[in-house]
């Protein structure tokens, strides 16, 4: 008696293409953006006495090599899809700077000076930068890479 061959499983839907080993930018804008939120916090907990400066600076400094290691860690990627990415993050940081920039309103109007002024302004700064580097990588990380000859959006 011949048995015959059991059914093959049906497959759970499209084959799955090899995914390509992308940076960490997520984690990293996440680490990056919960520092200068700590130094925010810091900052604004002691204002508008003196502030000791040092932690805050440290959270700032500690951010923005997070920062530049995220974005070399990003630059590296060989197959990302750049001009999805950078047509995204250049409308997200144009609003990210706008943004930006009426916070600072705020901090002059309210009389804050000084360090405290400059250290929230580069924690300003990065806050600007990283969340539109975020969006255009979310965006651009599953998208196939544009062919030649093809315009993009």
């Amino acid at each position: 008696m011949s048995q015959a061959a059991p059914a093959a499983a049906p497959p759970d839907g499209p084959p799955q293409l090899p995914e390509e080993k992308l940076p960490p930018v997520t984690p990293l804008a996440m680490l990056s953006l919960g520092l200068i939120v700590a130094g925010g916090i810091y900052l604004a907990s002691h204002l508008p006495e003196h502030v000791p400066i040092g932690p805050a600076a440290g959270l700032l400094i500690a951010s923005g090599v997070v920062l530049v290691v995220n974005v070399m860690l990003l630059a590296g990627a060989p197959t990302f899809n750049w001009s999805l990415f950078t047509g995204v993050a250049k409308w997200a940081l144009l609003a990210y700077v706008v943004i930006a920039g009426m916070i600072e309103y705020v901090f002059v109007k309210d009389g804050t000076r000084g360090a405290e002024l400059v250290v929230l302004s580069c924690s300003l700064a990065v806050f600007a930068i990283h969340v539109p580097l975020l969006i255009g990588f979310t965006v651009a990380r599953f998208q196939p890479l544009d062919e030649p000859g093809r315009e993009a959006g």
